[in-house]
């Protein structure tokens, strides 16, 4: 995952912000995980809740862990820090083990956001098309004779 603040963008749930960061490599959206705990438990102290999640998750051998990484994002403080971020996917599978009324809403929120990029990115995609022919593989030779 590529370093840059230019692909960094904040994102908003019921008035909390949520750091996202866009990986041009996988074509993917990165979220904190701590900001998402935060919005998820109204932890006093996100970071320390996301140091005991990652620790049972680890024990009951979750893969999801694993799949964070760590990237520096801009701070509260204005400092930039080494954030845990997680793709779409790895940050519902997360949420799945954090006990929130929130979560079902939060869910949709993320598919809805996770997905903002990549829909802007195929309407960007020109299809080059001869009249009357739909994109895709040729079915010629696949269907039956007369068909």
């Amino acid at each position: 995952m590529s370093n840059e603040t230019a692909s960094t963008k904040i994102a908003v749930f019921k008035g909390k912000q949520i750091r996202r960061h866009w990986d041009e490599e996988t074509e993917k959206w990165f979220f904190s995980v701590a900001d998402v705990i935060a919005v998820l438990t109204d932890s006093a102290s996100p970071l320390a809740y996301w140091r005991k999640l990652k620790e049972r998750l680890k024990k009951e051998g979750s893969e999801s862990v694993t799949k964070c990484h760590g990237l520096k994002m801009p701070a509260a403080d204005g400092k930039m820090r080494v954030t845990d971020m997680a793709d779409t996917e790895t940050m519902f599978r997360l949420i799945q083990s954090i006990p929130s009324p929130n979560a079902e809403q939060f869910k949709l929120w993320l598919a809805r956001v996770g997905y903002e990029r990549v829909e802007i990115k195929r309407d960007t995609i020109p299809i080059s098309r001869s009249p009357g022919r739909l994109p895709g593989p040729s079915l010629k030779g696949l269907l039956p004779q007369g068909a």
